[in-house]
């Protein structure tokens, strides 16, 4: 079962996306970038790291790029090696390149999702990182 962490100051586009992630595995969802850092580091601590975190940009308090560079280096401080990092998908309704470029290049984000998310953009992403939803039974 993957653990998948969902950060969104959005109250719809946080309960729409939990719902559509149901299927994949445990969902825990938190409002801000502190919240993502402080759930993140938790999940380190308890042995199960989240594998998949969906990132909003812009957010109050701790923005996604920030939050990125949080949960990076938490990681870099608990060893964890590359193949094992989070797979992070930034999710914003920004189109700017100089986001992409910042949330790839800088950031260490492993995809990327311009808002509105819906399922077929969930499906496709996960998809490509070998991710299917569980099946029922």
């Amino acid at each position: 079962m993957v653990r998948i962490l969902v950060v969104e100051d959005d109250f719809g586009s946080r309960r729409m996306m939990q719902k559509l992630l149901e299927e994949y595995g445990e969902v825990d969802v938190v409002v801000d970038g502190e919240e993502a850092v402080q759930a993140f580091r938790m999940s380190l601590e308890e042995k199960r790291p989240y594998e998949v975190i969906f990132l909003d940009i812009m957010m109050p308090r701790m923005d996604g790029h920030d939050a990125l560079k949080g949960i990076r280096a938490a990681e870099k401080a608990a060893s964890v090696v590359p193949a094992a990092e989070a797979r992070i998908i930034m999710t914003t309704v920004l189109e700017d390149p100089r986001n992409v470029i910042e949330a790839y290049f800088q950031g260490g984000a492993t995809s990327y999702i311009v808002k509105p998310v819906d399922r077929l953009k969930i499906r496709a992403e996960l998809g490509k990182m070998g991710i299917r939803p569980e099946p029922r039974g």
